[in-house]
């Protein structure tokens, strides 16, 4: 089985995903880049695109970003809309 990680994603005052994830892809504003389990620590800007979060049934999820920071440490990623 595939290793997780928690992910959550939140813009003020709704949280929209706070589960365990496989991945999640998103747009920098270098490109587009992935998360995985045990991703090194590190902080991005966000640009308008789709952040796409595969969960552990395999089912993808997408949520659309016009703005955003994403930020990985200690096991768990946080992205803030």
């Amino acid at each position: 089985m595939a290793k997780s990680f928690h992910l959550t994603i939140a813009k003020i005052g709704e949280n929209l995903f706070d589960d365990d994830a496989l991945s999640a892809s998103m747009p920098g504003t270098e490109g587009v880049f992935e998360i995985l389990a045990d991703h090194e620590a590190f902080v991005s800007e966000l640009r308008e695109g789709t952040v796409r979060v595969k969960v552990l049934d395999g089912r993808t999820l997408e949520f659309s970003v016009s703005r955003g920071i994403a930020e990985v440490s200690s096991g768990q990623a946080t992205i803030l809309l």
